[in-house]
Formats: C-alpha cells, structure tokens, sequence
C-alpha cells in the first residue's frame, strides 16, 4: 500500500485578500510574493503533500514566478472558485484534499467533492 497524498488547494485571491496589506496595489506582485512563501513551504511540508494555487485575474501576471517542486499553479480563465471546484472534482491521485479558502459557498462547493477546507489563518500560520 502507498502512502497517503495530500493536495493542498490554494484559493489565491482569498488568502491574499484576507490580509490589508496593501495588496491591492499591486496584485501581481502580491502574488509573486505569496508564490515565493508558498515555494518556501513546500520544502517543509511532507513528501507526499503537493499544492496547488489558483490564480485569477490581475494575480496571473505572476504566474512567470519561479516555482519548486510539489507546487503547480493553475490559472483560472474565468472565475477562480469554479477553476478550484474543477482541480478538486478532476483530481483522483490524491487522498486527502485541502482547499484553503474562507469563501463559505466554495467551501460547500468542494465539501461535495470529499475536499475538507481551512481558513487562510491556516496558511498563513504556516507561512509566518
């Protein structure tokens, strides 16, 4: 028997949002910097845990940041919340999956695909 996989999804826009730290200046470049501290964390987090983040709008022009091993970003052509129900409900190889959103209709959304959800404080814990 294999080990566990775990997929963290990433509700981008939500994470980024959930702090006023000027963000909205300059949103690809605040999610150059949120790509950056997500690569750092992948280095720490067990092997079998990948993660996924969803970028949307003006956030996609950072998806020329570099990236790291276990971390794939995804763009999403219209609305990022349908773009994360689709890697949830497209995503078989995994056995646990995690979106981390604050977003209550998304959480509904992905519970009904066997995703469990967390807050963006979970991230951000985990990234400070």
């Amino acid at each position: 028997m294999s080990d566990p996989r775990h997929l963290i999804v990433v509700d981008a826009a939500n994470v980024i949002g959930s702090r006023a730290n000027g963000w909205w200046k300059d949103r690809a470049g605040a999610a150059r910097r949120f790509l950056a501290d997500v690569a750092n964390l992948t280095t720490s987090l067990p092997a079998d845990t990948e993660i996924t983040v969803v970028l949307e709008g003006a956030a996609k022009a950072a998806a020329d940041a570099p990236g790291a091993p276990r971390m794939t970003v995804v763009l999403a052509e219209r609305s990022g919340d349908d773009k994360i129900v689709d890697v949830v409900a497209g995503t078989n190889s995994h056995e646990q999956i995690t979106v981390v959103t604050a977003d209550r209709e998304l959480r509904g959304r992905v519970a009904a695909h066997g995703a469990e959800t967390v807050g963006p404080g979970w991230l951000w814990s985990q990234l400070d």
